[in-house]
């Protein structure tokens, strides 16, 4: 059997080096089929916790042509989601989304390592004592089945999968922490050295600017500290920094900056994910 080829398309543009676009999956995640987006997002924290509707929402996005010219399980765009609650309340819900088969999650307010190691540990299988990538120790409970079907891959081809990149290098589940106070900046070195198993750091601008009294005024100095800070350490540590707040306006100084994810939402989707894959050089 020919091995399986990397098949979530975010983890995809990290690991070479590019920078991954992610659009809403919204009302009619249908509507992204044929755009260029690397990723969708479903919103789980600030929309309905409603997990029938994700998992419609994940069937109307496959595009069973594209698949089946492509000839690879892939899908052209590759579902995530962001949970509502923080790690220390979510492994139920990491296992709810991930068993029917979500490539990723968003973690929001992501303060302490505590939060970093269980925001990890919720998406991971345990591995057994002894193993080299046992910690952080897995917390997810073992039912593959609804999930490896809506991969397209069998059982044991899941569970060689279905790890977190790049602890695990084959690993196709993206974990995504959330950065959006004072507290989180402080202690995100200690996170990134202490935990094992972080694809991305993301910088949630809107929250740390509420914190700071500012609120949604981006261009403030101090959310401009703030935020550079967040991108300087994940720098320094080799982790790659997502923005939330795109737009036409911020897209080329983002990825001149060095950010590798970058979310657009509804209604500014399109253009900036031209300019945006223009600037990147996609």
């Amino acid at each position: 059997m020919a091995e399986l080829p990397r098949l979530n398309g975010i983890i995809k543009q990290l690991e070479e080096g590019k920078v991954a676009f992610i659009g809403s999956a919204g009302a009619d995640p249908s509507a992204l089929i044929g755009s260029a987006f690397d990723g969708a997002l479903f919103e789980m924290e600030h929309g309905p916790y409603d997990i029938n509707r994700l998992q419609d929402g994940m069937q109307y996005m496959l595009d069973r042509r594209q698949i089946a010219m492509s000839g690879s399980v892939a899908p052209a765009i590759t579902p995530i989601v962001r949970v509502p609650p923080n790690s220390g309340e979510a492994n139920w819900i990491a296992k709810q989304v991930l068993d029917i088969g979500v490539y990723g999650i968003i973690w929001p307010h992501i303060d302490t390592v505590e939060d970093a190691r269980s925001a990890v540990a919720a998406m991971r299988y345990p591995k057994r004592e002894g193993h080299p990538k046992r910690e952080p120790f897995g917390l997810r409970g073992d039912s593959p089945g609804t999930a490896a079907r809506y991969w397209g891959v069998t059982g044991n081809e899941y569970y060689a999968r279905a790890d977190v990149w790049p602890l695990d290098p084959q690993g196709e589940l993206l974990c995504a922490l959330m950065i959006e106070s004072t507290t989180a900046i402080k202690n995100l070195p200690k996170m990134l050295e202490q935990v094992p198993g972080i694809s991305v750091i993301i910088t949630g601008e809107g929250d740390l600017s509420q914190e700071l009294g500012v609120p949604r005024q981006y261009d403030h100095p101090e959310v401009l500290v703030g935020v550079r800070e967040i991108l300087d350490i994940c720098k320094a540590h080799n982790v790659p920094n997502g923005f939330w707040h795109t737009n036409n306006d911020n897209i080329e100084k983002l990825i001149a900056d060095g950010y590798r994810y970058l979310m657009a939402g509804p209604g500014r989707s399109y253009g900036v994910l031209q300019k945006g894959r223009a600037a990147a050089g996609r």
